[in-house]
């Protein structure tokens, strides 16, 4: 039986936009706040505020690290990671070195997210991390980061930013975010005590539900009245 109270508490409501305004980030956290979502997942100068619009809600506040790209230095992500964490935020959601890993530099990956991962957990936040699925297409070497990610103590695997923006045949540019298949793969390679979180595309009811039967516990979103909406229309209750 679907609970809805219980799909609300997959999404993480994401308020990542680069145009978003402090306006907009006071909206969303009210929507978040709204559907009882899991958390709300912010840039990093935002973190302060959210925590402070969401106070005394069950709705946690989260933060992205090396966002969009990963491309930042490793102290300066440990830096952010801690920062945010001084700020408010309780969850993490950091990008790996995307180079690094294409470039089989896996010392370096592995450095990198324990290095985050660690200064998270001094601080009691969970890590969520990256992989960004739509550059990182190769079955082994998802595994590898799966495998990583276990050793290093990590909370959850990630498929994607939502801005992994690769250019198509016909010149386009478009991402495919999430699927049931990387998912199915990040849940049987990943240890059991590291979660799995889909992101990138997962706009519907349906999307969130097949995200949900492939192993996933969190979904990123922003589509989320609408999908808890459709929810409530579909399987009642609040």
């Amino acid at each position: 039986m679907i609970i809805v109270s219980e799909l609300a508490k997959m999404i993480d409501h994401s308020i990542l936009h680069p145009t978003f305004t402090d306006a907009d980030l006071e909206e969303q956290c009210k929507i978040a706040a709204k559907y009882h979502v899991a958390s709300v997942c912010v840039k990093p100068y935002a973190v302060k505020r959210a925590a402070e619009i969401l106070k005394g809600t069950d709705v946690k506040t989260g933060c992205v690290i090396g966002f969009p790209h990963g491309n930042s230095c490793t102290e300066v992500k440990v830096y952010e990671a801690e920062k945010a964490c001084k700020d408010g935020a309780v969850e993490i959601d950091m990008v790996i070195n995307i180079g690094k890993a294409l470039g089989g530099d896996w010392d370096y990956v592995e450095k990198e997210i324990k290095a985050v991962t660690d200064i998270c957990h001094q601080h009691n936040a969970i890590v969520k991390v990256i992989f960004e699925t739509d550059y990182i297409t190769k079955t082994e070497d998802k595994i590898r980061l799966c495998e990583i990610c276990t050793r290093v103590g990590a909370d959850f695997v990630k498929t994607s930013t939502g801005y992994g923006f690769v250019k198509q045949a016909d010149g386009n540019y478009n991402y495919r975010g999430a699927t049931v298949a990387d998912i199915e793969l990040m849940r049987r390679h990943s240890g059991p005590n590291v979660q799995v979180k889909a992101a990138g595309g997962v706009r519907t009811l349906d999307d969130l539900l097949a995200v949900k039967a492939a192993g996933a516990t969190r979904s990123g979103a922003t589509a989320t009245a609408a999908i808890l909406e459709e929810a409530r229309k579909r399987f009642g209750g609040n």
